[in-house]
């Protein structure tokens, strides 16, 4: 299996993280122009975001937390040459979960739906950092020049 397709996901979620950035500035400037948000409030974040603005920052700032460590498990997969299909697989899995999230919260906003799709993904990340330790456990080779 090449090791490039653990690569893949990782665009996908880019791409949804700069899908949401194109989607705020949009609905910003358009909020700004129909006079229903101050453009200073965006000069030192000082103030009150109109709620249905504050949704989209809050979904932004949110694909810079978990999705951090799902990159970092898909670049140390590739680095170590772990990947499988088993792994690629989840990582699609949970690529799909944070696309569900993201809909969810920037539509009906519905708390328990959106949590589910946090949730559900966050074990699946879990997952592949486990697995990941759990191969290279496996995989290991002592290190060259130490006495076991």
């Amino acid at each position: 299996m090449s090791p490039n397709l653990i690569l893949y996901p990782t665009f996908a979620m880019f791409a949804l993280t700069f899908g949401v950035l194109l989607y705020m500035r949009s609905r910003r400037f358009g909020a700004v122009r129909g006079g229903s948000a101050d453009a200073a409030f965006y000069k030192l974040y000082e103030g009150q975001e109109p709620e249905e603005l504050r949704v989209i920052t809050r979904n932004f700032i949110n694909l810079f937390e978990m999705p951090t460590l799902f990159y970092v498990v898909a670049l140390m997969i590739h680095a170590t040459g772990q990947t499988t299909v088993w792994l690629v697989f989840w990582a699609w899995v949970y690529v799909a979960l944070r696309y569900a999230h993201t809909f969810i919260h920037l539509t009906s906003n519905h708390v328990m739906a959106r949590f589910g799709a946090y949730f559900a993904s966050s074990m699946v990340l879990a997952l592949m950092w486990a697995s990941l330790l759990i191969q290279l456990l496996v995989s290991s080779e002592p290190v060259v020049g130490v006495v076991a």
